[in-house]
């Protein structure tokens, strides 16, 4: 079945928000360590940019590191973190010439310093490009960004930069790390689990959520197509009824 072909592309959500789970679970039923996964989800990054990219989704982010996962065995973590600069300066020559425009959300601060130049190499050399804008949540925490957001706020009060009264909605999403980025119509989790996981806990206020049991490193843009085809099959209502939709 040609799942490409069923695509409806004047319904493709612009923000497609993905949590990439199973790897450790998935390296440990082929009898590996768990950073053998972490090394095969690779794979699986490129897969789904790929078909983002031809779905010609504009936003797709990756939830790639939160900040929960530095207290995950000391191997582990310095191993994510060797894989995450090897990775970033492997493909940024790619991105850059298929169009794809590299960035972060979370508190990239935090990350190793060879992380941080990697990182910041990628960005500006992919800054212009216009095609996928490739987003990695990194150090990322959707309570610390919450709470980040709402100490500039407060400060811009204080100061008296804005008022306490005009404070809404807008605002706040100014004050968050995407905001650039215009909130995900779709979130997809893998591996079976149920959950969000401290991930864009305000962005996905209205987003449709899509769960697979697919372990992340087994996830190709065939699994990308799927849960594209199921948001299609949903009414989005956003708090209306379905009479007032299709007015």
């Amino acid at each position: 079945m040609d799942l490409f072909k069923q695509i409806d592309f004047s319904n493709i959500p612009e923000h497609i928000a993905v949590i990439m789970d199973g790897n450790g679970r998935w390296a440990e039923q082929q009898g590996h360590e768990r950073l053998y996964g972490h090394n095969y989800g690779v794979e699986s990054v490129r897969e789904v940019l790929k078909g983002a990219k031809e779905l010609k989704v504009k936003y797709l982010t990756l939830y790639a590191f939160s900040t929960e996962n530095w207290s995950r065995p000391k191997e582990e973590v310095e191993g994510l973190m060797d894989l995450l600069i090897r990775t970033i300066a492997g493909e940024v020559d790619e991105l850059n010439s298929k169009g794809i425009r590299l960035m972060t959300i979370g508190d990239t601060e935090g990350l190793p310093e060879g992380c941080r130049n990697e990182l910041k190499r990628a960005i500006e050399i992919t800054s212009h490009n216009t095609e996928t804008s490739l987003i990695l949540a990194l150090n990322y925490s959707a309570r610390w960004e919450i709470l980040n957001a709402t100490k500039k706020i407060a400060e811009k009060v204080i100061k008296g930069e804005i008022d306490l009264n005009s404070i809404d909605a807008d605002i706040f999403d100014d004050a968050l790390t995407t905001a650039e980025i215009p909130d995900p119509e779709l979130l997809i989790r893998t591996s079976g689990e149920h959950r969000v996981s401290n991930f864009l806990l305000w962005q996905i206020a209205y987003s449709e959520f899509y769960f697979t049991d697919v372990l992340w490193p087994d996830f190709k843009k065939e699994d990308l197509f799927k849960a594209v085809l199921d948001y299609q099959s949903r009414e989005r209502r956003f708090g209306l009824v379905s009479a007032q939709i299709t007015k």
